[in-house]
């Protein structure tokens, strides 16, 4: 089994490109699995053809009866299943024990979501006579203006940036590139940012990195995450203040205002429909509104005058 996993490991690794805090995780997930089984089957080494459907299913009771939550029980069993998709495709074994083996079922959270009043104030607490305060700015434009991810946004470079078409280009997970439209205010933010950065900080680590704290060095996750929570507790005292809440904003008002669903779905670089759906459930203000407008039984105010048929 350890072997195999090796193999599965380096796979992720050099052909499907994962991150590498993806595969520490499938690391980590995986070995408690192999631990497991060495405990279970009281062996110093399991080979992968013994291993069996009701050992899945015991190491998912062996887990519950250790208190751990649903969610991180459903991604230890999704590692699971993959590496046995792996080792099956790979001759490895004959049959997948993990394909019948479902996960708990699990409560999914609505994201939290800022309203369209709160991210326009958002937008403009940020100082526009300061270095720091356009970069915020600029930064804090585009989370909303793109929906992109934080890797997205800090791994972006100049070449990315086409201000004549008022697009970026954006490498998102698995190496996938999308193009993101941006609008007039992210693009007067960003202008007004990389002018004051070439005139401020002559010395850039990295010149074709777009983002860079005072010292000219690329910013790293933790200061933008910091940033962003500091201009969000101003506005709001909801949980979890991240930069993945402007992405979530930017989801919400876009079907909020009638976007496709297909559409919002490219923007955010989804690769699973249902992925993007749980937006859905946040914008009931539109689908509300629009069902009073249109059905002939909602509550309205007032009901268009029928006229008396001529005698």
């Amino acid at each position: 089994m350890w072997a195999a996993l090796d193999q599965f490991l380096h796979y992720i690794e050099h052909q499907r490109l994962y991150s590498a805090h993806t595969i520490i995780s499938y690391r980590n997930d995986l070995s408690q699995f192999v631990d497991f089984l060495e405990a279970r089957h009281e062996a110093q080494s399991i080979n992968p053809l013994k291993v069996k459907t009701e050992d899945i299913r015991s190491f998912l009771g062996f887990m519950l009866k250790s208190g751990l939550g649903k969610r991180s029980i459903a991604r230890k069993l999704s590692a699971v299943k993959s590496w046995f998709r792996y080792m099956l495709r790979n001759d490895i074994i004959p049959v997948n024990p993990a394909g019948v083996v479902s996960a708990p079922r699990l409560d999914r959270p609505l994201p939290t979501v800022l309203s369209e009043a709160q991210t326009f104030q958002l937008m403009s607490l940020p100082p526009d006579d300061s270095f720091q305060g356009l970069r915020d700015r600029a930064i804090l434009e585009l989370f909303y203006g793109c929906g992109i991810r934080l890797s997205e946004l800090l791994n972006l470079q100049i070449a990315d940036l086409d201000f004549s078409r008022e697009l970026i280009r954006v490498l998102g997970k698995r190496q996938k590139e999308r193009l993101i439209p941006f609008g007039k205010y992210a693009r007067i933010a960003l202008e007004n940012y990389l002018k004051i950065r070439d005139e401020e900080i002559p010395h850039l680590e990295d010149p074709s990195i777009v983002f860079v704290d005072s010292k000219g060095k690329p910013l790293y996750p933790v200061k933008v995450q910091k940033m962003v929570h500091r201009y969000m507790q101003e506005l709001s005292e909801q949980a979890h203040l991240s930069p993945h809440v402007l992405r979530h904003s930017f989801a919400t008002h876009l079907l909020d205002r009638g976007a496709d669903l297909m559409v919002v779905k490219e923007l955010l670089g989804h690769e699973s429909l249902s992925t993007t759906q749980i937006y859905t459930h946040v914008s009931m203000d539109r689908l509300k509104k629009v069902y009073r407008q249109a059905h002939p039984r909602a509550e309205r105010k007032s009901f268009p005058k029928t006229e008396e048929p001529e005698s």
